[in-house]
């Protein structure tokens, strides 16, 4: 099940199973926005991240969040301006609670999963204290690893009240990855993988990645299954020598992961690395797939294993969702 969601329009009758009863629902995160789409809900969205951009006709709804930092620039320039506004303890995002106000909703859903990724669970009921009358439910998406994703969409319908439908998508996706398990097992090898998540400083994937890698027939040589990234030296990566480098930063596009990559290439020791003298190192969109919590993951694992047992697996996603350095 792959029901893709292409305008408000495309209605499901998941309303009238609920008993008709209208929702207004705020969405704080990208992945959350994905997970009341596929749950059939996306007519009832009234609100939005900045960061929500997918399925592109949410773009429309108003825009409630703002960083408190200028997002562009290097991963490098980044990653300094995010650690000084912590170390003030400030939120690194500001939510516009009079237009949230605005907005009426019933629901919020935001996460509590990594106070750096988007608006946080917190910030949502700081926002939302001081309003009498109704009081919006928010709904907090947490998972870790990919199970915690799975779980998460079902906890979410059946916040929403559209549990049946909440199981079937999360079925079909455990379907999906497990089809994909099933299948690369049958490459009889298991490749070292280094997945990169940041790039400056450099830091390679955790939570639901490693397990992703597994799935998909490699051996993750640095993430540990439901723990954050960990920052690495090059220095490890040069002592592990991955024979495939993925490097898929959090909130980066392929080209703008581009751009930053000569921070890696320009060091001498990059072109000793197997992966690179044997064309296995790829770029994928960071932004799209792999860091977003939601259905996509199942794509993300797709990709995953293109790469990885490209002999095996070709669902078609090299050029809009990866491709070869």
């Amino acid at each position: 099940m792959n029901r893709k969601i292409d305008s408000p329009d495309a209605r499901s009758g998941l309303e009238a199973q609920a008993g008709g009863k209208p929702r207004r629902i705020v969405s704080l995160l990208p992945s959350a926005t994905e997970i009341v789409c596929a749950l059939g809900l996306e007519a009832q969205l009234v609100g939005r991240s900045h960061e929500c951009d997918y399925p592109r006709w949410v773009e429309r709804l108003p825009v409630l969040t703002a960083p408190r930092f200028d997002p562009s620039g290097s991963s490098g320039e980044i990653d300094r301006r995010v650690r000084a506004i912590v170390s003030e303890a400030l939120s690194v995002y500001r939510v516009d609670a009079e237009r949230l106000r605005e907005c009426a909703p019933d629901f919020i859903v935001t996460q509590s999963q990594c106070e750096v990724c988007a608006m946080s669970e917190s910030d949502v009921e700081g926002a939302v204290a001081e309003w009498t009358g109704t009081h919006p439910r928010v709904i907090s998406l947490q998972a870790g690893d990919l199970a915690g994703v799975w779980s998460d969409i079902e906890r979410a319908g059946a916040a929403l009240e559209v549990g049946g439908r909440a199981a079937e998508v999360a079925a079909a996706l455990r379907e999906r990855a497990g089809a994909i398990r099933e299948r690369a097992v049958a490459a009889g090898y298991r490749p070292g993988v280094a997945c990169i998540e940041w790039i400056d400083p450099l830091m390679t994937a955790g939570n639901w990645t490693p397990e992703m890698v597994a799935i998909a027939g490699g051996r993750d040589l640095f993430g540990t299954p439901g723990e954050h990234s960990p920052a690495i030296a090059f220095d490890a990566l040069c002592a592990m020598n991955p024979e495939i480098i993925v490097i898929a930063p959090c909130g980066f596009s392929i080209e703008r992961s581009l751009a930053d990559l000569p921070v890696l290439t320009h060091d001498a020791r990059w072109k000793e690395l197997e992966a690179v003298q044997s064309g296995r190192v790829f770029v994928a969109d960071g932004n799209q797939y792999f860091n977003r919590p939601g259905p996509r993951l199942a794509e993300s694992l797709e990709i995953l294993a293109e790469l990885i047992h490209p002999t095996i697996f070709r669902f078609g996603h090299e050029g809009a969702g990866w491709q070869r350095l």
